[in-house]
């Protein structure tokens, strides 16, 4: 408990209270975080691995459904994440992107395809115009590190088997003169990499 130089109480932000609002809030439905703007309450030590492991003061999560209910109500505006409920909004730090896409489906195999991604903690998401696919490089080795967007900005680092996957039913395709490998889903094609490079690795 802290107090304001005004002498008011502050109640320090916890992540049992912080469950507690969510599962009272989620109880009609999936968290309308988009429409919750409370105040900041300071930053609580929550960190997201980049294998999308979630630990508390230093020590993972290992309740899946706690875990399921955090992701929930995460929130992310100017690059900073917060997990967000009608009454308050606490920070968190994210090594990577908060989410891992462990598996994907392809409906309709071939140019009219959909790709849909399941995370870690059971979102799901069409890749397509509101969900891009996009890859970085490591600025060293090369080494791709392939994304997808699953809500209001937050995306999930694709994991290596799903990758590996998405590569068998990659496809080439030329973008303002340059010919790139990629991955056609919901009628958009999204580059990986050029397809000279691909020729030289």
């Amino acid at each position: 408990m802290a107090k304001t130089m005004s002498g008011q109480n502050i109640v320090t932000p916890t992540a049992d209270g912080l469950a507690a609002s969510a599962r009272a809030a989620s109880k009609k439905g999936p968290p309308p975080v988009h429409l919750w703007n409370p105040p900041f309450c300071g930053d609580l030590d929550i960190h997201i691995a980049r294998d999308g492991t979630w630990f508390y003061q230093g020590s993972p999560i290992g309740r899946a459904p706690l875990v399921r209910l955090f992701s929930s109500i995460l929130k992310v505006e100017d690059g900073k994440f917060y997990l967000v409920t009608p009454v308050e909004k606490v920070g968190i730090t994210v090594e990577d992107a908060p989410f891992v896409a462990t598996d994907f489906d392809v409906t309709d195999p071939g140019p009219d395809q959909t790709i849909t991604f399941t995370t870690h903690v059971g979102d799901t998401a069409d890749a397509g115009p509101d969900n891009p696919i996009r890859v970085t490089r490591h600025p060293e080795t090369g080494e791709p590190a392939p994304y997808v967007h699953i809500r209001r900005g937050l995306e999930a680092l694709i994991d290596r088997k799903s990758f590996y996957r998405l590569v068998e039913i990659g496809e080439t395709a030329a973008l303002d003169g340059t010919d790139w490998f990629g991955i056609r889903s919901s009628g958009r094609f999204f580059p990986m990499i050029p397809t000279a490079e691909l020729a030289e690795d």
